[in-house]
């Protein structure tokens, strides 16, 4: 009874989190804020049901690895789908003038294998960003 009462809280906490996610997505007024809702508050909804659905077959007995794969699947691709959409959307929208600075020569934040690579060091104690 108490399992199936956690799966219930789950599947209802799931629930909750998937149409506050649904419903910043409609109501949010840009690209940029409405990219929080779906992202975040909709990864955890669909995560909570996959845990319910885990946790049902546990208590049947069985094992299902099929949820932890989709939920390692989820979990990971969101935030990388994030950010690229981000990032086209700041390529796309703001120009290179208001691009905040990189501190290199690059206008952009993007990999250059041009340069030669930064070799780590050690430093001796009492050098600047060592402890003494």
């Amino acid at each position: 009874m108490i399992a199936e009462f956690i799966i219930s809280a789950l599947l209802v906490i799931a629930g909750i989190f998937a149409l506050v996610g649904s419903y910043g997505l409609l109501k949010l007024p840009d690209l940029m804020t409405r990219l929080h809702a779906p992202t975040k508050a909709s990864t955890l909804g669909v995560g909570g049901v996959l845990l319910a659905s885990m946790g049902m077959a546990i208590m049947k007995g069985g094992v299902s690895w099929h949820e932890l794969l989709i939920t390692l699947f989820l979990f990971l691709t969101a935030p990388i789908t994030c950010n690229f959409i981000a990032k086209a959307w700041l390529a796309r929208n703001r120009g290179e003038t208001v691009l905040p600075a990189t501190g290199t020569a690059r206008d952009w934040a993007t990999l250059d294998m041009s340069e030669a690579p930064m070799e780590p060091r050690l430093t001796e104690p009492g050098q600047p960003g060592r402890p003494s």
